[in-house]
Parts: C-alpha cells; structure tokens; sequence
C-alpha cells in the first residue's frame, strides 16, 4: 500500500520537486481509500479542511441552490488535487464531491499540506497556479452562465467531452441530465437543444452516447 500511495503521490504535478525522502515522509501523513462510481465522499456538513488528491477515476464538484438544482462546477481528471482553498479560508463548505466512476483518493490532513508548504516553497509556489487555475476557470464558467445562450455553451461543452474521449468525435457515459447539470440548465432544456443541433445533422444521439459527425458546424456555434 505505501508504494502505491507513493507512486500516487509522485504523479501529482505539485510535489514534483520533493526528494525520494520527502516523498516517504509524505506517504507517512496520508491516507488513502477507494469510491465507488455514484458516491458522494464530500459534502457541506463535513467540518474537516483536507486536500484531494486523485489517483485514479473521475470526480465531479457540484453545488445545489435552495430549490435543490444541481450545478457541475468542475469535472477532474486523475492527478487532480481539490480542497485546496481551505489553505485560504475558502474550504468546500458549500460544494460536494461525487466519483462518476470507481476512485482511489490520497487524503491530506490540512496541518500536513501547511507543514510541506513551509518547508517547501515549490510546492507553495504550484498551490498557488493550482488555485489560480481553478479560479481562471470558475470565472470563465460565470461568463459563459451570464452571457452565453445554452445552444453556445453545449456546442463548446460537446467539443471539450469530445477532446477528451479515446474516439475525439463520441462522447459516452453522460445522460442529457449529466450535461444540463454540467450547463447550469434543465434537463428538458439540454434535449430540446441536442436534437436541434440533431436536425442540423450536427449530431447522432444514442443512449449515453453522442456522435459528432459534423465538427465544423459546432466549431461555428461554439464560437459566435
């Protein structure tokens, strides 16, 4: 188990420049655990302030309003690291984390990661990009919200899933509630939209499964 923990820890970006020691040292102060896909492992309630870091699967952060809408405010890949605005009073106390498939998690107590932020500089250094591109990408996130018709938003929003899929041209695994939540919309919404972008013969929508078959005529949309 330490020498998975610690491989896992060396495939963070952040303590790339800690020794082989400072590593052990690490994988000392962390835990680690698995989640199934569907379970929710952080949420408002908690009280404890501690850093993610992803080792394996895929994470969704989401908000709910007081009406109980869901809001995707970011989905992680593997490598990822979330929790780290607690480091600056800004915690998770609103946000909950979900594993959309199976995750293996190294969990890192708030006094750990401020004791390697004193005695390492880098690592401070690269929480700092960490978070300022997670703030990058909220605000563009609330410029699109706020400016950005949905037919705009889920043209781009397809382009990125499509990016980041093996195939480049199927995404799979997302329910039209799984991108309305991702949009910040209604499900009726989302599928009154995929299947005008359909009738334009922009898309094939199957089950969990959207096929772009005409890149350029999003590319056009996603870009007004």
């Amino acid at each position: 188990m330490e020498t998975v923990k610690r491989q896992a820890l060396s495939e963070i970006e952040i303590f790339q420049d800690l020794t082989d020691q400072e590593m052990e040292e690490m994988d000392r102060s962390t835990t680690m655990s698995t989640c199934e896909s569907g379970r929710v492992f952080y949420g408002p309630a908690e009280v404890g302030e501690v850093l993610f870091l992803l080792k394996k699967g895929r994470v969704q952060l989401y908000r709910l309003s007081p009406e109980g809408k869901k809001l995707v405010v970011a989905i992680l890949e593997k490598g990822s690291i979330f929790g780290e605005m607690s480091l600056v009073g800004q915690g998770m106390h609103n946000t909950f984390a979900e594993a959309i498939e199976e995750c293996t998690l190294c969990v890192m107590s708030r006094m750990d990661v401020e004791h390697i932020i004193e005695e390492k500089p880098q690592v401070a250094l690269r929480f700092l990009e960490s978070m300022a591109i997670r703030l990058q990408e909220t605000e563009a996130k609330l410029e699109d919200l706020a400016f950005k018709s949905i037919p705009v938003r889920l043209a781009a929003l397809l382009q990125d899933l499509a990016s980041d899929s093996h195939s480049g041209d199927t995404i799979e695994g997302y329910t039209h509630q799984d991108l309305a939540e991702m949009l910040g919309t209604y499900r009726e919404t989302a599928t009154q939209t995929l299947n005008e972008f359909k009738s334009h013969g922009w898309v094939e929508i199957e089950r969990k499964r959207i096929r772009i078959v005409d890149p350029g005529g999003l590319e056009i949309l996603a870009q007004p």
